[in-house]
Order: structure tokens, then sequence, then C-alpha cells
């Protein structure tokens, strides 16, 4: 047996028990929680054992994206679901947190490498210094934004965010003394990959021994671990936040601003606080990207993968629901990760039709996603989860 599957196991035995706990309901918390670890342990080592090598790294990927994605609808789910603010910017937010994470913990280039990248700073930062950095630079730019256009009502918000969007994505195009212009900026360094390689120094050696059969391909098994915690940790509180009296005030302004503004509830200021949380969470989730992919440029943030790929995801879950939230995420990306392979299989069937056609294929997921959406709006207008009725019970 090759010895990397047992740490393998573990690592992906972390996001799987994570989504349990936030699945199994009506259960005491210890046995909630001992009967999602074994589940989980149990359900990653089979995977692990069963499937070809391929498979399970194509099912970590999978989870990684889809768990990344999960972050940004929650960030979503606060502005729309909950106060019900139409934000079509949602692709500035996650720009600006995988470019303040990326700046924050690259270090300024020298030598060879100063003559072909440009960045306004690099601090050499810890990962959470830069998770952090991300999640409170994308924070202060809602609030400067919020200002002007939370004014806005409906549509005309809608058009405001959409155009900060893309005035974000052009300054990262042109503004190479920012963050490299229109190349991308490398070597992004991603958080606890020594245990991939030689090992970590700062670790104990018994960790360092339990992940040594790891090669830096495996990678991935690590940072899936690392985002579903981040991702645990952004709905948990959410969770918490929604159920607290704060939470009940934002279900009213969405539902009737004058009503709420009746009994005493400054409106504009709760208005202001949803979104500005809500791109905090962004800011998150585009950190989180940033660290994966390693290098970054304005085209990761076009309006199709940063903002209406996350509105199909929150309208699909059940807008105003957490975990219809995080389950909109896993079924879309699902969805349009899979018609890659539809592509391929129609490719043959295409080309008799049309020599022309299977260059248009990768067009068929946009009519996918398109249809999906349509169907949606027919057929399942609240989601798969709908809201929860009662947010304000305690839960375990």
């Amino acid at each position: 047996m090759d010895p990397a599957v047992l740490p393998r196991s573990v690592l992906l035995a972390v996001p799987l028990y994570l989504l349990l706990v936030v699945v199994l309901r009506g259960r005491s918390a210890l046995v909630k929680h001992a009967l999602a670890a074994v589940v989980a342990l149990a359900l990653a080592a089979g995977l692990s054992l069963l499937l070809p090598a391929g498979t399970i790294s194509y099912v970590t990927t999978f989870l990684l994206m889809g768990s990344i994605y999960a972050v940004l609808t929650l960030g979503l789910n606060v502005q729309w679901g909950y106060t019900g603010l139409f934000n079509i910017g949602v692709a500035a937010f996650f720009a600006v947190g995988a470019f303040t994470s990326a700046l924050f913990t690259l270090k300024m280039p020298t030598g060879a490498a100063a003559a072909f990248t440009q960045q306004a700073f690099g601090f050499g930062a810890p990962f959470w210094v830069g998770l952090l950095a991300a999640g409170v630079v994308a924070g202060v730019l809602a609030l400067v934004v919020g200002w002007p256009t939370l004014r806005l009502r409906g549509d005309y918000l809608a058009i405001a965010t959409i155009g900060i969007a893309e005035l974000v994505r052009l300054v990262f195009q042109n503004e190479r003394w920012l963050a490299n212009g229109p190349q991308p900026l490398r070597g992004i360094p991603q958080p606890l990959s020594c245990l991939t390689g030689s090992g970590c120094d700062w670790l104990p050696g018994f960790v360092n021994a339990f992940f040594d059969p790891l090669a830096p391909r495996d990678y991935p098994y690590l940072y899936v671990a690392i985002v579903a915690l981040v991702l645990f940790l952004v709905y948990t509180g959410l969770e918490r936040a929604i159920r607290s009296p704060w939470g009940r005030v934002l279900r009213a302004v969405r539902e009737d601003e004058d009503a709420a503004a009746m009994v005493g509830k400054n409106v504009a200021a709760f208005r202001m606080q949803a979104f500005v949380v809500g791109a905090v969470i962004m800011g998150i989730g585009g950190s989180l990207y940033a660290h994966y992919v390693v290098a970054i440029d304005y085209g990761h943030f076009d309006p199709l993968y940063g903002t209406f790929l996350i509105w199909v995801m929150l309208m699909l879950g059940g807008s105003g629901n957490n975990r219809g939230a995080v389950l909109g995420a896993l079924l879309v990306w699902a969805i349009w990760t899979g018609t890659s392979f539809l592509v391929d299989a129609l490719r043959p069937t295409l080309e008799a039709i049309s020599p022309v056609l299977p260059q248009r294929g990768p067009y068929v997921r946009l009519l996918l996603i398109a249809l999906l959406m349509l169907f949606i709006v027919l057929y399942r207008p609240r989601g798969v989860l709908p809201e929860e009725k009662v947010v304000s019970l305690t839960r375990d």
C-alpha cells in the first residue's frame, strides 16, 4: 500500500467531517461530532483505497474549489439573502481580497525578477496575516463604496456595483505598479507547503514524520483541509450572527425598511453593516483562491467567474439559508466542472454536424448554466434549501 494513503485520508477526512457537522441535525453535540468523525474517516479511507489516484485527486480539487466558492456565496448571502442588497459587484471584493493577500505574503522582487514583476509592496507576511488583511481591505472598500451606493435601491444598486467591479478589474489590469498589471503576479506562497516537501522546522518531529510520505503534488489534500476549516469558521460565525438580534434586524430591513425604521432601527447603518460583513467574507474567499492558484491576474475576476456563477450558486442552494449557500456552491461547481466532460463527449457529434462546432463546445457550459438558472427561477425560486422561517433558535 502507498504510504501516502494514510496522511491523504486524514486530510481528506477534515472537510468531510466539517461538512457532516453542518448537515447533521437533531442530535446531541457529542453524538453528532463522534458520528461525523467516524463516517468522515471511513469515507475518506474508502475513497483513497478504492479510487484511482487521479480520480481521488480530482475529487479533492473539486472539494477545494467548491469550498472556496462556498465562502464567496456565504458573503453574498449576507448581503442579498438576509438584507436584500442587490450586489452585482462580487468580483470587486473577490479580486481585492486575492491581490491584497498576495501582496502581503509576497516579498518584493529582487535581482532579475524585479525587471519583470512590479508590485506596490511586499511584506512576506504569514498566510493568516494575508487572510485577515484581505478581509479588512475588502471591508474598507465596501465602506467607501457603500456610502454613496447604498442610497440606491434595486436595479440602480446593481448597476452601480457592477460598474465598481469593472473599475476595480481595470485598475488591476492597467496599473502595473500596483500588482504587475496585465502580467500575472506569481509565486504566491502556499501555507504549510513545507509539509509536502522536506518538512517544517517549527513543527514537532512526529508531525513531519506523519506527513513525510506526501509529495508536492499532494498539496491540494493539505490545502483543502485549511480551506474547509476557514469555511466552517465563517459558516459558524454567520449562523450565530444571523440567529442573534442583529440578524433579525437584517431580515426586518429586507422585508420592510419603513417598518424597521418605525421601531427605531437605523436602517442605513444596518444595510452598511451587512454590506461590509459580506465584503469581508468575499475578501477572505479571494485570499483562499490566490494562495491555491499561486499566480493571479485581472482575468481571473471577470463577471462570469467572479459574480454570475456565485449568484447561480446562491439561488440554487437557497437564498437566506447558509446551509443552502454551501450546498449550492458545491452543486453548481459540480455542474460547471462536469460539463467539461460532457463537452468532450459531444465533440465527435458536434464535428459531424459542422467542423466549426467543436471549437464552440465550451459555450455549451454557459448554455447549461443559463438553463439551470432559468429552471431555478421557474420551478425552485426558493432554492433547494429554502430560508428557515425561525432563525433565533439555539442549535447545537
